[in-house]
């Protein structure tokens, strides 16, 4: 794994617009800076990104079974869910109702020793289409495929070497998605489906949500779009309703579970939960909390894909932790402690609902304080690609995008 210094394609503000991107350049305190960063890249060889796979592969199927062990042993309340939506999770968990079922682990990488995960992102995954489709765009325009021809017989009797074979990309993240929707399709309360969402000054949830709207239709789903706020309730039917007061059969929703249960319409997703479909399903409240890293460590003790990680701050990690909110978003509410002072600290708005303490784990520092987090992508249990972000020592909403390639 190198990061590589590039120079950006000329006019690479309007290219990733085109392709939907419209949130490319963040602010900050020391003036913009590119959030979508095609001056660097990340090379992986071939046997990199198969340990990546693998691991992506691993990672979905013990957090799966850790899902299913707070199932039987009902811990809930360890992951402070509400006692009222525990029987639909359950519900759900064995029902399995339709769903995209895709997600982005986080992970550490030093391209040496296997990977280890941060947090499972299951429930809002976003960082979707710059991973699935502006990186791609990106590499088949810096490293064009369509002049490559192999060396011939010939080259090779005389010793002439073949023309160095264009870098791939791990990446099927689109192609994966868009089969999902059509394979959940004929199973769906209806064709038409609300995908709703806060209208966030950053566009990253609209244009996250704009993207599998884009899939579905292309799928031959219809689409309508219904900002959160905007959902309403009828009290006669039983039933959520937009703002045509039509009734919502199947709701995309880029707002988290835990926050759809603890408004004050949640009680009514009880009351509508067998007239509609929910994408994602609510089982998703257990495996996008950060308490299931916990959970993983009890269940899989050493296992070399995970960090030593516990709810107290136990001996193992008792002067050098990550101090982690159970549902924290964007790295808000995050503390670093190493040999039992702070490193690094975070504010927010979480950490009333409890917290796990994760072994520390050293991002490599790839030139100028540039320390990349690796997401990769599942949907289905397929491992779909990858997505880097980098940041300091918390990777925080400022984070730069640096897409990849690998030889």
């Amino acid at each position: 794994m190198q990061r590589t210094t590039l120079t950006p394609r000329s006019g690479w503000q309007q290219l990733v617009e085109k392709q939907g991107l419209i949130w490319h350049t963040a602010s900050t305190e020391n003036g913009a800076k590119p959030y979508w960063n095609e001056s660097a890249c990340y090379r992986f060889s071939s046997i990199e990104i198969d340990m990546l796979e693998a691991a992506t592969a691993e990672l979905y199927r013990i957090v799966m079974l850790a899902g299913q062990h707070v199932i039987d042993n009902n811990l809930f309340a360890r992951f402070g869910i509400p006692e009222y939506i525990v029987p639909l999770i359950r519900r759900a968990w064995d029902e399995e109702p339709p769903a995209l079922n895709h997600g982005r682990f986080d992970l550490g990488y030093d391209g040496r020793n296997p990977p280890k995960l941060f947090e499972y992102n299951c429930d809002t995954p976003t960082s979707m289409l710059e991973a699935a489709v502006v990186q791609w765009e990106w590499k088949e325009s810096v490293f064009p495929n369509e002049n490559y021809k192999p060396g011939n017989l010939k080259d090779r009797l005389f010793g002439h070497a073949p023309p160095a074979k264009p870098p791939d990309q791990f990446n099927s993240l689109h192609d994966k998605l868009l089969a999902k929707w059509k394979d959940i399709a004929p199973y769906l309360k209806s064709r038409a489906i609300h995908f709703t969402h806060v209208n966030d000054d950053a566009a990253e949830d609209t244009i996250t949500v704009s993207y599998l709207r884009d899939l579905a239709e292309q799928a031959g789903l219809t689409t309508t779009g219904v900002f959160t706020k905007d959902i309403g309730w009828n009290s006669s039917t039983r039933r959520f309703v937009d703002l045509d007061s039509r009734p919502i059969d199947v709701l995309f929703h880029l707002y988290p579970w835990e926050w759809l249960v603890n408004e004050s319409f949640g009680p009514h997703i009880v009351d509508a939960y067998d007239s509609m479909h929910w994408i994602e399903p609510v089982w998703k409240m257990i495996l996008s909390n950060k308490a299931i890293l916990a959970v993983l460590w009890e269940l899989f003790p050493g296992h070399p894909n995970l960090l030593p990680c516990y709810f107290e701050p136990k001996a193992e990690v008792a002067a050098n932790y990550v101090k982690k909110p159970l549902l924290s978003r964007e790295g808000a509410n995050i503390t670093i402690v190493k040999d039992g002072k702070t490193l690094a600290g975070t504010e927010g708005d979480y950490g009333h609902e409890g917290y796990v303490y994760q072994a520390i784990y050293d991002l490599p520092d790839c030139g100028g304080g540039n320390r990349p987090v690796l997401g990769s992508w599942i949907v289905d249990g397929e491992p779909a690609g990858m997505g880097i972000r980098e940041d300091g020592l918390i990777t925080g909403n400022t984070a730069s995008f640096v897409p990849h390639v690998f030889s």
